[in-house]
């Protein structure tokens, strides 16, 4: 091997470990980001399951929401929020170096029930599903549809990033995970629902 070759092999391999390796991060940040989607769904399906119709509709005081308010919240969101990831913030600019927080940072802001926020009037509740089996349907579809963009979709997720209005400069990939953060939050809330002394049994 003459020292040109070893050396232009050498220089292929030292880019080419790096693109690799970060490959492997961004699969493996995908596949985190589809397990907590997953783990989401089956708790917010586990929290509304058994809720019969009485329960469905109860307010624990004048004003707040419904168990089926909260849930048309969630479902809501879900079907208009990745529209706005995979249209809008993928074409946003690119993200600053060291621009925004941690994951773990959003993940324990959006779930964290003690800061109260108030949802925008294009996702709030208007008793857009009859049913709640029909809103569960409907909720299943567009996660679904979420899971497989993380998967599937090309380009970098952490490579854009689009303002929150609480959370600031937030990537794409953290947009997802806000999503699934939301759902678990609003999750904790229909559970608050239940332990009020008047809710039926």
């Amino acid at each position: 091997m003459t020292l040109r070759y070893a050396a232009a092999v050498c220089a292929v391999l030292c880019v080419a470990a790096p693109a690799a390796a970060q490959s492997a991060d961004a699969q493996q940040e995908r596949a985190a980001a589809v397990k907590y989607l997953e783990e989401t769904r089956q708790a917010f399906l586990a929290s509304v399951a058994n809720v019969t119709d009485g329960q469905w509709t109860f307010r624990s005081a004048p004003g707040s929401w419904s168990i089926a308010e909260v849930a048309e919240h969630i479902a809501i969101t879900e079907s208009t929020v990745p529209g706005l990831i995979a249209e809008k913030m993928m074409q946003a600019p690119p993200k600053t170096p060291g621009e925004g927080m941690t994951d773990e940072r959003l993940i324990a802001g959006v779930t964290d029930r003690s800061e109260k926020a108030q949802a925008p009037e294009m996702l709030k509740p208007v008793n857009k599903w009859a049913t709640k089996d029909a809103l569960v349907r409907d909720f299943n579809a567009s996660r679904d549809k979420t899971i497989e963009w993380v998967k599937t979709t090309p380009g970098d997720l952490r490579a854009h990033a689009a303002p929150h209005p609480v959370f600031g400069a937030l990537d794409v990939h953290q947009w997802i995970l806000l999503l699934a953060g939301h759902s678990a939050r609003h999750t904790a809330q229909i559970e608050e629902v239940k332990t009020t002394a008047a809710y039926p049994k």
